[in-house]
């Protein structure tokens, strides 16, 4: 019986089979664990990641919630439209698109990016 882990790099790879950043349109990847989010807009045709916004930056204590999600998806669409991008793909890697990742993209949708 595959873990939890076997079954989200499977769902990961499968995602990141059928999406590819590019100068002109790049990924927003966003990574969770227990104690902080992060979110990361990556060129993968340099692998080379362009920007990146972290729970960390916001300066909160605790865990992770919806609010911090979404703000830090504001954060990185703040960023994001300084440095004249407008448009991504979005990477869920491998998470449900649920609670925080949802809220994450929400802001920066909220943020001005298009995707």
């Amino acid at each position: 019986m595959p873990n939890i882990k076997d079954r989200r790099k499977r769902i990961k790879l499968g995602i990141r089979h059928k999406i590819e950043g590019t100068p002109i349109r790049p990924r927003l990847s966003v990574f969770k664990s227990n104690k902080a989010i992060y979110a990361q807009v990556i060129d993968d045709s340099k692998s080379h990641t362009l920007l990146a916004a972290s729970s960390k930056d916001l300066e909160s204590k605790g865990g992770v919630s919806l609010e911090i999600s979404k703000a830090v998806g504001k954060k990185l669409a703040e960023k994001a439209i300084a440095s004249g991008i407008n448009t991504i793909v979005f990477d869920r890697n491998g998470y449900l698109y649920h609670g925080n990742v949802k809220a994450l993209a929400e802001g920066a949708r909220e943020g001005g990016l298009k995707f």
